[in-house]
């Protein structure tokens, strides 16, 4: 059976049972006004026979003449005083109590035709919705359509997108890999033309002395460091780099990440200061949250003055820790805060040799850990990065 004949039985069903119920009501009324009448008429007529036995053959007249409607003297009760409403009060009673049963017999017909559609509604409509939470909890599997209904069409169209979804994911997925392989392939050949290159920097600097080989120097350490973060990059891509999970010391790590920077630093002029705050730990990997709080140390030393400071903070509660890093350089400009984390941007005061690739570094160490990573201006004045990792 289809929707539409469905909800049209629905419409009809109600309306055939109070079509029924009025027939058989006025049925009932024409019966008991024949009966009352028939009844009172009787009464009437026992009555005058009881007091007056002589009168039977003209009150049998009298009855044929009413029968045949030839009776002229209307009005005749209403002038000793009679009303209608004396006359017929148990059949009026009854008629009463008929109409009320067939308006709620009525009733109750309509009210369990809508509860018995409205059930089957949601249960259609609970039947996409567990079918839409297996797609979300990333199942499979098919939507049979078993019947036509109004909702025979959203069915169709839920099935035509979940279906589409899976294939736009496997065609993401797909690319992503892909991305990522070439990502690889791209930092692996990097690395022969690069170690070529070093080796023979090494010889030109032992046969002769040479004021354009720091440079050059300088620019291969910074391709290798580029050929580092791609293939790393490619990994976190691939979903291939392990990390551990296991009890990090926060003031720890801080320590580590600004010790590995130190000759650094010193070249700058600008010093750390890590305040022990106290036992604050986390589940996740030394090394690779060292590596990253390196990306932001280093982004913080490039845009501070000589003899400025980087300053660390962190708290913990109990859903997350909680790391703050901050220097006294001139801050973020306001247009590139949405994208800092984006890989290969390089904002406004980006130092010259860098790659916009650390702080996209970052933040997917950080966001594989179960962390965040967010930037914003200290209003002190200079970068502020706020590191959250969650303890669930």
């Amino acid at each position: 059976m289809t929707g539409k004949r469905r909800k049209k039985l629905l419409f009809l069903l109600p309306a055939a049972v109070f079509l029924a119920g009025l027939a058989l009501l006025t049925g009932l009324w024409q019966r008991l006004y024949q009966k009352a009448s028939y009844e009172q008429t009787e009464a009437f007529c026992s009555v005058i026979l009881e007091n007056y036995p002589e009168l039977e053959e003209e009150l049998s007249q009298s009855l044929k003449a009413y029968q045949a409607g030839l009776g002229e003297n209307a009005g005749f009760l209403k002038q000793y005083g009679y009303e209608i409403r004396d006359f017929g009060e148990n059949e009026v009673r009854d008629m009463l109590l008929l109409t009320l049963l067939t308006g709620v017999l009525g009733m109750a017909s309509f009210l369990l035709c809508f509860v018995l559609a409205d059930k089957k509604k949601n249960k259609r409509l609970l039947e996409l919705t567990r079918y839409l939470e297996r797609v979300n909890l990333g199942e499979t599997g098919t939507l049979v359509q078993t019947r036509e209904d109004e909702y025979s069409g959203l069915q169709d169209e839920i099935y035509k997108t979940v279906t589409k979804l899976y294939v736009t994911r496997e065609e993401a997925l797909k690319a992503k890999k892909s991305f990522a392989d070439n990502l690889a392939n791209i930092a692996h050949q990097l690395k022969t033309p690069l170690t070529a290159a070093d080796l023979s920097l090494q010889l030109m600097e032992r046969n002769a002395g040479n004021p354009y080989i720091e440079p050059v120097r300088r620019q291969i350490g910074r391709l290798n460091r580029l050929e580092e973060a791609l293939l790393t990059l490619s990994k976190i891509d691939a979903g291939t780099l392990e990390l551990k999970r296991e009890s990090v010391d926060v003031y720890t790590v801080l320590c580590l990440a600004s010790e590995n920077l130190r000759e650094l630093f010193d070249r700058a002029g600008v010093r750390t200061e890590i305040p022990d705050k106290g036992r604050a730990e986390f589940l996740g990997d030394m090394e690779w949250t060292m590596e990253a709080l390196m990306n932001l140390f280093k982004n913080c030393m490039e845009h501070s003055q000589e003899g400025g400071t980087i300053f660390c903070d962190y708290t913990a509660n109990p859903l997350y820790v909680e790391i703050r890093m901050w220097d006294q350089g001139t801050g973020f400009a306001p247009e590139d805060l949405p994208h800092l984390f984006e890989r290969f941007y390089r904002g406004k005061n980006a130092a010259p040799d860098g790659a916009g690739i650390g702080l996209a570094l970052a933040y997917s160490i950080f966001s594989l850990q179960n962390g965040s990573l967010t930037a914003r201006n200290h209003p002190d004045g200079g970068a502020c990065f706020e590191i959250r990792l969650y303890y669930h």
